[in-house]
Parts: structure tokens; C-alpha cells; sequence
């Protein structure tokens, strides 16, 4: 009878890690997938429609609303005199 004890005990200690592990590892590997998917489609500064399907020229961060192609380092101000962004790359 004290044999069966411990084992139960043993059984429920393994399930008992198992849960836990789960519980700790599940949301760290949800957490990457879902960080490493936003930055695949879009760039973190941007709310707005991201343009990776768009044939786009090297370099250019962004297509402005009237048509043209910005060029800036920074997203900051980027097409501000041309009516705001249509389409961001970078």
C-alpha cells in the first residue's frame, strides 16, 4: 500500500511539471511567432497599409499619397508635403 503512494505521488509530481512547463513555454513560443509575423508584414513605426506587395524602388521607405516616393531616413515627417503615406516599406 505504501508503494502505491509513492507512485501516485510520482505520477501527479510528473504531471505536475509537465502542466507547469507547458504553462511557462507556451506563451514565450506564441509571443515570438506573433512578434516575428508583424515584422515580416509591417514595420513597427506604422499604422498604417503596409507595402510589401508593391514593386517599390531601392531605398525608398514609403509611397505618398500623390503618387511620389519618399525617400527619408527617418519615418518621421515622411510625405508630409504630399498629403501623408500611402504605403510604407521600411
Amino acid at each position: 500500500m505504501l508503494n502505491t503512494h509513492r507512485a501516485a505521488r510520482r505520477i501527479r509530481s510528473a504531471f505536475a511539471a509537465a502542466a507547469l512547463a507547458t504553462a511557462v513555454i507556451a506563451p514565450v513560443t506564441l509571443g515570438a511567432t506573433t512578434a516575428q509575423a508583424a515584422t515580416v508584414h509591417c514595420a513597427h513605426h506604422t499604422t498604417g497599409t503596409c507595402g510589401t506587395h508593391i514593386k517599390h524602388p531601392r531605398g525608398a521607405m514609403a509611397k505618398c499619397k500623390d503618387g511620389t516616393w519618399s525617400y527619408s531616413r527617418h519615418f518621421s515627417g515622411t510625405c508630409s508635403h504630399h498629403h501623408g503615406v500611402r504605403y510604407w516599406f521600411k
